[in-house]
């Protein structure tokens, strides 16, 4: 069910519309109703909204007023407004602040039906599309990950950036974004795991492992591993 929000300053005529119009079977559920647009904004700060259904004239703020606030924040609410005046000027404003529709009071069944009908065509096919953006993020992540577990010792941005047919620039941030990680750490982190795994399973010296995992100064490694762990490698071995 998608989140509708009713804002009307008239009682009779928000709270008629949010329990006399069969929502559900259009795929909505009513959240909350409002009053007025303060109302609205503080609403739609704290819950999720999909669709605000919104009186186009209120006091202390007009529904023009909510549109243009919510589109100055970017939210991804979409707007349908009501009203009982035929005022061309307010559609047209409402457009410019991405207004999905206009209803004119009273409203019939028929009217609401075919508008939410298509509101929520509007949100199936971005739900859609969020998901398969997701599925190639994740996609591509999980490449890059891939690639620094196996080839840990050498692994670089360049690389990593070639295998998914991006930039290095675009990766570095792109991998940061996805994972709140940078790329470089993650490298640190794999390198650290696989000493700590070199270590404690087969009985190398640390200089020998260091060169194994990519360092060529064996006193960077036991910097870098003390860094991560607490604990020099060798105390790490003993504990």
């Amino acid at each position: 069910m998608y989140k509708l929000l009713i804002a009307d300053d008239e009682y009779e005529i928000r709270n008629g519309l949010s329990n006399y119009f069969p929502w559900s079977d259009v795929g909505f559920e009513v959240v909350s109703q409002a009053e007025n647009g303060p109302q609205v904004i503080e609403y739609t700060e704290t819950h999720e909204v999909d669709v605000l259904l919104c009186d186009i004239r209120m006091p202390r703020m007009t529904g023009i007023e909510v549109a243009r606030e919510l589109y100055s924040r970017n939210s991804p609410v979409k707007v349908i407004f009501l009203s009982g005046y035929k005022d061309f000027e307010f559609a047209q404003q409402a457009l410019i602040y991405g207004v999905k529709n206009y209803i004119v009071k009273p409203t019939n069944y028929e009217d609401l039906y075919h508008i939410f009908m298509g509101i929520k065509e509007e949100l199936n096919r971005e739900r859609k599309k969020a998901p398969g953006e997701e599925s190639v993020s994740d996609k591509v992540i999980a490449v890059i990950k891939n690639y620094v577990q196996e080839c840990y010792r050498d692994a670089a941005l360049e690389d990593a950036a070639e295998l998914v047919h991006m930039s290095p620039y675009y990766i570095s941030k792109y991998f940061k974004q996805k994972t709140g990680e940078n790329f470089s750490d993650y490298v640190i982190s794999v390198k650290m795991q696989k000493a700590a795994q070199f270590l404690k399973e087969i009985d190398y010296k640390t200089y020998e492992i260091s060169e194994m995992i990519g360092y060529s100064n064996p006193k960077n490694f036991t910097r870098t591993f003390k860094k991560y762990f607490g604990k020099s490698p060798r105390e790490f071995r003993n504990a």
